[in-house]
């Protein structure tokens, strides 16, 4: 029977690609509206795929570099699966892929938003909405059939092995096709994120505070390089980042099963497909989610979150009841223990989310506080939001650490006369693992909410600069609002689903340093005296064996440099955004310098220029701190081994999902309370405190969209490369 279970999941996943395809041909239909709003879109249209076909060519010449390195270590030297380099080369694909597709559906829907809002609030809303699920459906959709593919592919040509350990190296490999979307995914969001806000920050700088003109005024040259950077940065990005997500979550929990349950190879196959089935059914559910967001004509931001809102819970909801069925069903070990660590996953979700949504929307007090502070000028309100964010973060990690207790505890039967037994670590971390799938099961409608928060930011955008009537902007800028608010919840999601994600590839990573000790011919060790058998070992024989404890000086060490590399990391595309942004500022002047009539209405600016200096900038700067990411965790295994990674890993998570917290609410904060000022409030458009939370929005900028949003994909990345490149950190190392 179990089976025959396997096939609901590619079926899932088609179904959310057939949705996908229906909203998209059904927005399609929808009108652009006039000429103006029709070549406002053509060009911002035009600027997304010659970045992304810029981005694209960087991104292949690297993937082939490591593709052939990971050929040479599989062929070559013989200490790796011969299937990495495939297994990476599809991972990236379909990462970019998934961005891409977003991306499209993006450009497209923004002028029809707009032109939506021209009749009905709700008619905006839909579009857009709607037009954000073809990201969110495609992402769980590709993702969902990449996995059954590879299992299918894996399990015919995996032979030479008993049954309990083809599960494990079916798992293990396909695990490997989770750094090419990781690797993917932060080109996309480093690269997307460096040219967005380059060409926000231009705009703002100069066009609001110098010139004085509106936002996405057509007299600003930066303003069609600002509407591509939202597409390029927040869709694409975006979709790439919680692909790798989604995947990597699946993946690692199976991998956990294959492990924990390798002695019995029936309950072995059903803890490897629960993951699985768990996310198919979550799309099912996204779907009837989707289908239940609407607001009524002038609703307020409270009740626009609201309608959001009601969607995901309605789907969350429903995952959470289905989930015990389906364990139920598969009759898995303690499968009311393993469905409550999942409904763990979805609550810890679901605070995060609401967490986010009170310390970034200008509803709650914490954003009317730093809109209130500009009255004392741009200095209090940059002190005032890096307070804000600091605070921000004990919601989230205290409720992923609690979460990590309870989902180990559920999967283990709250057993703690000896909580970390070989068997208990084991099923607990399973059970971490499961919670992490449960949190991003309804993935489908929960990015729906944050693609659709750039497609409402440039429908006001195409409504400015269309010159439509102000109610139509009203509308629009609604929806833009409510947009930044979900867009920064989707951030805080994306953190939280990262940490308990990467915390599960910790103890994948352990897995696969068992492989890597038999690729290199090692068939025992000795654990405390007692010779094992390293196929028979457990995570604590590793880790004993490795001296994986914090009196080891390599793994603080490790500890050390993963903690260093979250900020290294975050100044390293911070002064790569102000480098771009100071040449965009210059342009911008420039311009209207010299072209006499651009601030009359007269002239029409070079937006070509401006789009041209953030695509140069992005693809420049998005070098650097990408591949650090993928070398600093190989040398570190080459100097310091297994324990030096570990603590890397370690120092990582722990130091860059805090920091990411802070930088994503920091930034969302004070970009909603300068909306909160341009609603009339404290002076409104133009006055001196709006002045102060431009600046302090103009701040935010790299804090929310490039730096931190990118932090949790440097924490898989590096978790992915030390999974990848265990052979060689068993093979060779100094100490």
């Amino acid at each position: 029977m179990i089976n025959y279970l396997f096939w609901v999941i590619p079926v899932c996943s088609v179904v959310a690609l057939l949705f996908a395809f229906v909203f998209f041909r059904n927005m399609l239909k929808e009108s652009e509206g006039t000429d103006t709003m029709k070549t406002i879109a053509a060009h911002v249209r035009k600027g997304a795929m010659a970045y992304l076909t810029q981005q694209y060519k960087v991104v292949i010449i690297v993937f082939i570099i490591l593709a052939l390195f990971f050929a040479f270590l599989a062929y070559g030297l013989e200490i790796q699966n011969k299937w990495v380099p495939f297994a990476f080369l599809t991972g990236g694909f379909f990462s970019g892929l998934a961005g891409f597709i977003g991306m499209k559906t993006a450009t497209y829907a923004s002028a029809r938003t707009a032109n939506a809002a021209r009749r009905s609030l709700n008619d905006g809303l839909r579009i857009a909405f709607r037009s954000g699920a073809v990201m969110g459906l495609v992402v769980v959709g590709l993702g969902l059939l990449d996995i059954s593919v590879w299992y299918l592919i894996l399990d015919n040509f995996v032979t030479d092995v008993s049954a309990s350990q083809k599960l494990v190296i079916i798992t293990t490999t396909m695990l490997t096709f989770g750094m090419g979307a990781s690797t993917q995914a932060l080109f996309a969001r480093v690269g997307g994120g460096i040219y967005t806000k380059a060409a926000d920050v231009g705009a703002d700088l100069v066009g609001k505070v110098e010139a004085g003109i509106p936002e996405d005024d057509p007299r600003n040259p930066a303003t069609i390089a600002d509407n591509v950077g939202d597409n390029v940065g927040d869709v694409a990005g975006m979709g790439a980042d919680l692909y790798e997500s989604y995947c990597g979550s699946i993946l690692a929990t199976a991998a956990l099963g294959a492990s924990a349950f390798v002695l019995n190879p029936d309950m072995q196959l059903k803890a490897v497909f629960a993951p699985m089935l768990i996310a198919a059914i979550g799309i099912i559910l996204s779907i009837i989610g989707i289908f239940t967001v609407r607001t009524k004509e002038g609703a307020g931001m409270k009740q626009l979150l609201r309608s959001l809102g009601f969607g995901v819970n309605l789907s969350s909801a429903l995952i959470a009841i289905s989930t015990f069925g389906i364990m139920y069903i598969l009759q898995i070990q303690n499968w009311v223990g393993i469905s409550c660590s999942v409904v763990v996953g979805l609550l810890a979700g679901i605070i995060i989310g609401q967490s986010t949504e009170y310390y970034t929307s200008h509803s709650y007090k914490p954003t009317q506080r730093i809109a209130h502070s500009s009255q004392s000028g741009p200095a209090t309100v940059i002190i005032s939001g890096i307070g804000l964010g600091m605070i921000s973060t004990a919601i989230p990690v205290i409720t992923i650490a609690l979460a990590i207790i309870f989902a180990f505890l559920c999967a283990t039967n709250f057993d703690v006369s000896n909580l970390v037994s070989a068997n208990n670590l084991s099923l607990g971390l399973y059970g971490i693992g499961i919670a992490a799938v449960g949190m991003l099961s309804t993935l489908g409608i929960t990015l729906a909410t944050d693609a659709y928060g750039p497609i409402a930011d440039n429908a006001g955008g195409n409504a400015e600069m269309s010159k439509l009537d102000p109610e139509v902007r009203k509308r629009t800028d609604v929806l833009d609002a409510l947009g930044n608010t979900t867009a920064a919840t989707g951030k805080g999601f994306a953190i939280g689903s990262a940490a308990l994600t990467a915390l599960a590839l910790l103890a994948s990573y352990i897995e696969e340093i068992k492989i890597g000790l038999q690729h290199i011919g090692t068939e025992t060790i000795d654990v405390g005296g007692k010779i094992v058998k390293v196929a028979e070992a457990n995570i604590t024989d590793i880790v004993e064996y490795f001296h994986i404890n914090l009196m080891n000086p390599k793994v603080l060490v490790g500890v050390f440099i993963g903690a260093m590399m979250s900020f290294l990391f975050c100044g390293l595309t911070m002064n790569a955004v102000g480098r771009a942004a100071q040449k965009m500022v210059e342009e911008v002047r420039r311009q209207f310098r010299e072209i006499k009539g651009i601030l009359t209405g007269e002239a029409t600016p070079d937006y070509a220029r401006c789009v041209e200096i953030s695509t140069k900038g992005a693809q420049r700067e998005m070098l650097l701190p990408s591949i650090l990411a993928i070398v600093v965790p190989v040398l570190v295994g080459l100097i310091f081994g297994v324990s030096g990674v570990m603590g890397l890993l370690i120092g990582g998570l722990g130091s860059g999902f805090v920091l990411a917290i802070f930088m994503a609410n920091a930034g969302g904060a004070w970009d909603n309370a300068k909306k909160y000022v341009e609603e009339g409030n404290h002076g409104g458009k133009g006055s001196e405190c709006h002045k102060a939370t431009v600046v302090g929005d103009t701040v935010g900028d790299p804090f929310k969209d490039t730096s931190g949003p990118s932090l949790n994909i440097l924490i898989k990345l590096m978790s992915m490369v030390a999974i990848v490149t265990a052979g060689v950190t068993c093979a060779f190392n100094l100490l």
